[in-house]
């Protein structure tokens, strides 16, 4: 395998690659400790300023199970290599679109809720899709429930 010369490496990828590498090791091991489990490859929570009436409630900042958010100044300021883009902080918000969390999952899929309702559904639906997943483990399909019990004609007998 031929060599690089030295005006063929990415040396931005190569910083880039790192600093990635670094945060992320830094990301483990500031949750290490919490026992939170990580769900979501990358994500980002943003909190709008201007309708957050942080100063009144703070129930983000009680519920966030990372501590994530606290309070800063006159207003909730964000760890951000903290959060786990659980959405606890969106469910119990008083405000509807004050804080936006955009999270992806393993699988690409992406998910973004600013809004407790919003919040709801989405664990309605995974909820759904997990317990279809276990019924579908536990009990056959219906093609096989029949091929299972189907009854087995008897022969009848001719009289001579």
């Amino acid at each position: 395998m031929p060599k690089k010369s030295s005006a063929e490496v990415d040396i931005f990828g190569l910083l880039t690659d790192t600093a990635e590498k670094k945060k992320k090791k830094r990301r483990e091991e500031l949750l290490k400790p919490l026992g939170v489990k990580e769900f979501f490859v990358e994500g980002s929570i943003d909190i709008d300023k201007k309708t957050c009436h942080g100063v009144e409630c703070k129930i983000c900042i009680e519920k966030c199970p990372t501590n994530a958010l606290y309070w800063k100044a006159g207003e909730v300021g964000i760890v951000k290599d903290l959060c786990v883009y659980c959405g606890a902080c969106v469910l119990c918000c008083m405000v509807d679109d004050c804080i936006k969390v955009r999270r992806k999952r393993e699988t690409g899929e992406e998910e973004r809720f600013s809004k407790p309702r919003d919040v709801a559904i989405l664990i309605q639906n995974i909820n759904a899709k997990r317990r279809l997943e276990r019924i579908q483990e536990v009990f056959p399909t219906p093609e096989e429930y029949c091929r299972r019990y189907r009854k087995k004609k008897k022969p009848m007998h001719k009289r001579d």
